[in-house]
């Protein structure tokens, strides 16, 4: 795959201050849910809805139709631009400079969205974790996915909606007793104990080997 048929990373022509000003009247409303359930109901106006808002966000910040945006938790800098698509900060080939590793000639996508997070003191932002892309949703309007709920817990807390819960693994139930805080650790068998059982299974003791042919035996 050639360096060109890689995204490149697209610098916002709209300012940080007037994106998050704009950003209460898009988050989820009485007047924003009818608008986006009316469109789930009339597919051609849907397409043309879409169509705009695809018009529109790749003019302002190179969008790509993930159909899940991240624009609020990344600087209003679009992740998918990014040459790797990373949505959780920058790979490890950024240059000295903040350069991309990708396409030397332009500024990593994080290091622009870190300093316009900077700038319009939302960078507490950056510490949201995204979830993983749903490609099924590639193309799809993300006004009316992100209206109807279809991407409620894309990031984690620190964007919009406080109580959101962080990932967080469950608890894997291995049939082991806790340790109680402060108990000291088992020592190892000690030379000539009796060696546990489990499961009616004994352990066998070392054999001793004996010389062969050719090794330490007669001749």
């Amino acid at each position: 795959m050639t360096r060109e048929l890689w995204p490149r990373p697209v610098t916002p022509r709209a300012s940080a201050a007037t994106t998050y000003f704009v950003q209460p009247f898009v988050r989820p409303n009485r007047v924003n849910r009818r608008i986006a359930a009316w469109l789930e109901r009339a597919p051609r106006a849907r397409r043309l809805f879409t169509a705009a808002e695809r018009r529109g966000k790749e003019a302002l910040f190179g969008c790509r139709m993930c159909g899940q945006c991240a624009l609020p938790a990344t600087g209003y800098t679009c992740p998918m631009t990014c040459p790797k698509q990373l949505r959780n900060g920058p790979c490890g080939g950024v240059g000295p400079g903040g350069e991309c590793e990708v396409h030397p000639e332009v500024r990593c996508v994080w290091v622009t969205a870190h300093e316009r997070a900077v700038s319009a003191g939302h960078v507490a932002d950056l510490a949201a974790l995204q979830r993983p892309v749903d490609q099924r949703l590639t193309g799809t309007s993300s006004w009316v996915n992100y209206w109807l709920g279809r991407d409620v817990g894309l990031w984690t807390n620190g964007v919009d909606s406080p109580e959101r819960p962080s990932i967080h693994r469950p608890p894997v139930e291995l049939g082991i007793p806790p340790v109680p805080p402060g108990a000291t650790p088992p020592r190892a068998t000690p030379p000539g104990a009796t060696l546990p059982q489990w499961g009616g299974f004994t352990p066998a003791e070392p054999q001793q080997s004996h010389p062969t042919a050719g090794q330490g035996g007669d001749q």
